[in-house]
């Protein structure tokens, strides 16, 4: 929808084009007076908004509890039991606060965290044009980019939080479970807890990466449907599929362009000796396909026909 507003001239009468000196001289198109397109729909409105919708609250109340959860069935079961001699990450959960945290994020990485983020993409434009709000906003007017550009952060920072928040309450319910101290190595070794620190930062900055194409198609189809079920669960479903496909193996080196097939290459950075070969492949295929689908999203919402 427009924002601006053309002024057809009428003979005699002031400020219409043809009149040097005047707003409309030379055919020029005016928008409202202290209208500013860059003004419209602030960040902070828009986070406020969001972060008061109780499917937000919902979702930070259940990344919150899993480390709860996790607690009580290791608290049930004892210790984890690896098969035979082998130990895997699982097996040092009960060791210190960051091998709680660490394995919290294992066991979260692969689905879980998916959710919050195809929920807080996908979920805000749709919804807005399933409660018929979306075109009164665009009368307001705000700019169709500028709409989306701030729909897209919020949403992306939104996701951000909940991949923060899960590693943080576990962090804070290992420590205190099973005291501070340093993050044990399957394969063998220890990181001391200040370097622990810092890889378990650099794991989150990765699964947010690898997670923007989940982003980006929930944020594409958000903008091509009125119903957010259709476009959170689409994104969930393609992301699934996406590791079903990583699982055949028989496509062998054709899975190294799925981005489900790097999600955890982040357990490379949590070696006495990181390996960042894999997190930077995986960081190049999430980033281009995230780019295109945010491209398709704002040149799609551009051109439709918003009638809800």
């Amino acid at each position: 929808m427009s924002t601006l507003t053309e002024r057809n001239p009428q003979p005699g009468q002031p400020g219409q084009p043809g009149q040097p000196g005047r707003p409309g001289y030379a055919g020029s198109v005016d928008a409202a007076s202290g209208y500013r397109p860059g003004r419209t729909l602030p960040l902070r409105v828009e986070l406020v908004r969001q972060l008061k919708r109780r499917r937000t609250l919902v979702m930070g109340a259940i990344l919150a509890v899993l480390p709860f959860v996790l607690l009580v069935a290791f608290a049930i079961g004892g210790g984890p039991d690896g098969p035979g001699d082998r130990i895997t990450l699982m097996d040092t959960a009960t060791v210190s606060g960051a091998n709680f945290a660490a394995v919290s994020l294992f066991v979260s990485a692969g689905f879980l965290l998916v959710i919050p983020v195809a929920l807080f993409c996908g979920d805000t434009v749709a919804s807005e044009a399933g409660w018929s709000s979306l075109r009164y906003l665009l009368a307001a007017p705000v700019p169709r980019a500028r709409l989306l550009a701030s729909k897209l952060v919020v949403g992306l920072g939104l996701s951000l939080a909940a991949m923060v928040l899960l590693p943080l309450v576990a962090l804070a319910v290992g420590t205190v479970a099973y005291g501070w101290g340093p993050l044990a190595i399957p394969t063998g070794g220890s990181l001391a807890p200040g370097t622990a620190a810092q890889r378990l930062v650099v794991v989150v900055a990765y699964i947010f990466v690898s997670q923007l194409v989940t982003a980006g198609l929930a944020f594409w189809l958000s903008t091509k449907t009125d119903a957010p079920l259709g476009a959170v669960g689409g994104a969930v479903g393609l992301t699934i599929v996406g590791n079903v496909l990583d699982a055949v193996t028989a496509l062998g080196h054709w899975r190294d362009f799925l981005p489900a097939h790097w999600q955890f290459a982040w357990a490379d950075a949590v070696q006495p000796r990181p390996e960042w070969a894999g997190m930077v492949q995986g960081t190049a295929i999430s980033v281009t396909y995230a780019l295109v689908l945010f491209a398709l999203a704002f040149r799609g919402f551009a051109r439709k026909d918003v009638v809800s």
